[in-house]
């Protein structure tokens, strides 16, 4: 059974030389915790603070929240990359993060071989990524190029590689942060149905993004992380309500309606994460 249950976890990031005031603040800054001290009286910023989250098979989770408060550091936590400093985490299943398109990629080697690498990252074989090579390709619409170092390529041209791997592979639980913006409208538009064929393969999805649009096509319910703690949960547009605002709420609705319409994307009405 795939599955994620949080109990009052924490994560901690221990600052050891407490003169270096000007590291604490730019750690702050970028964590967006409180400062505090630990049992040793060592100062710690304070990233994640009592996160319970009870995830099962079928749940489609948006983080929102504004840069550095805590959402890639709560992926890092559900990923197993950070354990809890307090509290704990169960996570059951294969997890595959995405929390970075450019992560596990090599510039000095060819396009085809960052397919093996990048692949070997997010858990598959070598052999499933040699029998998905030919789809990676034709997706991500490099041509030639797939045979030229990494390092010739623009922006833009890694991002439809990596997409082309990320959307391959067959995660039981999804964590993904939004890294999405330099490649062109047509090639977004394909990006997205492919993006919502893996939401719909994945058991579990976790999906930090600033994409209003995204999360009403992807996620059916919400988190509002802020300076580490879930400050609200519940169905998208409501949760972007509290976060944004009406406006910005009323546009979900109405991406969610002509969804249903159309009859695509996540338009479900989940349960609420506890």
């Amino acid at each position: 059974m795939v599955s994620i249950d949080t109990y009052n976890a924490c994560v901690d990031f221990p600052i050891f030389d407490a003169k270096s005031r000007s590291m604490k603040k730019a750690f702050l800054g970028a964590a967006g915790g409180a400062i505090g001290r630990n049992s040793d009286n060592v100062v710690v910023v304070e990233a994640l603070k009592d996160i319970n989250l009870h995830l099962r098979e079928g749940d489609r989770v948006g983080l929102v929240g504004h840069n550095g408060a805590g959402k890639s550091t709560l992926l890092r936590l559900l990923s197993g990359i950070y354990e809890p400093t307090r509290g704990s985490a169960h996570i059951r299943g294969r997890v595959a993060p995405v929390f970075d398109l450019g992560v596990g990629m090599d510039p000095e080697i060819s396009g085809y071989e960052n397919i093996i690498i990048r692949g070997l990252f997010l858990g598959q074989t070598r052999k499933q990524m040699k029998d998905k090579m030919e789809e990676i390709a034709d997706f991500s619409e490099l041509g030639e190029y797939l045979a030229m170092p990494l390092r010739t390529y623009s922006t833009g041209m890694r991002i439809r590689l990596a997409l082309g791997v990320v959307t391959s592979i067959e995660p039981e639980i999804l964590l993904l942060d939004e890294g999405i913006g330099a490649v062109d409208a047509a090639f977004m538009a394909k990006a997205r149905a492919r993006l919502e064929e893996l939401v719909a393969r994945s058991g579990i999805l976790v999906f930090a993004s600033h994409s209003n649009d995204f999360l009403a096509q992807l996620c059916d319910t919400a988190l509002w992380v802020d300076h580490g703690q879930i400050r609200q949960a519940g169905h998208v547009d409501d949760v972007v309500e509290a976060y944004e605002g009406k406006g910005a709420a009323d546009h979900v609705r109405n991406l969610i309606r002509r969804m249903q319409d159309e009859n695509t994307g996540i338009h479900g009405r989940g349960p609420v994460p506890e």
